[in-house]
């Protein structure tokens, strides 16, 4: 029975992804508050969908910033790598 909310949960969290980021970027803003414009939401207080245990979301959370420590980085290094395609330096 816990799979089955948790895989619930994971699915209202993606299909707020997909529909909010388009709206926002309809609008004119930009993708990261589409996505917490979604998480308000779907939160506990607006239509209760996700959120009632804190540690499921929790755990949702946990997963969020360790891709973003390792996001972060990612875009950094490609764009050197763009910007300096031999590897030479600046002298």
């Amino acid at each position: 029975m816990h799979n089955e909310d948790l895989f619930f949960q994971a699915f209202v969290y993606l299909a707020a992804a997909v529909l909010s980021v388009p709206i926002a970027k309809r609008l004119g803003l930009g993708s990261v508050l589409g996505y917490l414009v979604a998480g308000v939401v779907i939160g506990p207080f607006v239509l209760g969908f996700v959120g009632q245990e804190g540690e499921d979301v929790m755990h949702f959370a946990e997963f969020g910033v360790v891709m973003m420590r390792w996001h972060g980085p990612l875009i950094v290094f490609n764009s050197n790598r763009a910007s300096n395609p031999q590897g030479k330096g600046a002298n």
